[in-house]
């Protein structure tokens, strides 16, 4: 009748409960912290590979606007040289033709020539300006403006929000009063 402990599982003792329930919360305490430290390694590497896909969309980006810019001035460049001489070159060869072999008179071959030269230099022009909206970084702007960047942050949807900003942009100019302005009343560029 000397024990008076309660009876213990095979194995075990009273003391050694103790003991193994300190040293069950100590490794659970170190791996509650270790997986803390891993998430914000994640967190951190998520951040930095977000940031490399911005500067990968901006470089990708600004080498669009570059190239289009090119392409608009060689365009423009062609509108105007073709404009300039298509209407001295066609003007003397077409007006010639016209009036000594089918005998138009002149005030008409002179109006089909011109109607030519315009119609091509129309063409070349909206090839420019078609090339120009390349210049205005949409996408960059538009990620720029969800992250809460720049004069569109205003008007587009939130980085949570499973809206797309090219939507949103699509919508432009926004509703209510002061729509498409900024705080100081000047329009704000479409994205």
């Amino acid at each position: 009748m000397g024990d008076e402990r309660p009876p213990q599982p095979p194995g075990g003792d009273a003391g050694a409960d103790g003991e193994d329930a300190a040293a069950q919360a100590a490794p659970d305490l170190l791996e509650s912290l270790r997986q803390l430290g891993d998430t914000g390694r994640a967190g951190l590497g998520a951040a930095g590979d977000t940031a490399k896909a911005l500067r990968s969309l901006v470089a990708a980006d600004i080498s669009l606007a570059r190239s289009a810019l090119g392409r608009a001035l060689a365009l423009m460049g062609v509108a105007i040289a073709f404009g300039g001489s298509a209407w001295l070159l066609l003007m003397a060869t077409l007006i010639v033709f016209l009036s000594r072999t089918l005998g138009v008179p002149w005030s008409l071959a002179l109006l089909l020539t011109a109607l030519l030269s315009l119609a091509v230099t129309a063409w070349a022009g909206w090839q420019a300006v078609r090339y120009f909206e390349h210049t205005r970084m949409q996408a960059t702007r538009r990620q720029l403006a969800r992250l809460g960047i720049g004069e569109l942050a205003d008007v587009t949807p939130t980085p949570g929000s499973p809206e797309s900003a090219r939507e949103a942009a699509r919508r432009w100019p926004p509703d209510g009063p002061g729509a498409g302005k900024d705080e100081r009343g000047v329009d704000l560029t479409p994205p």
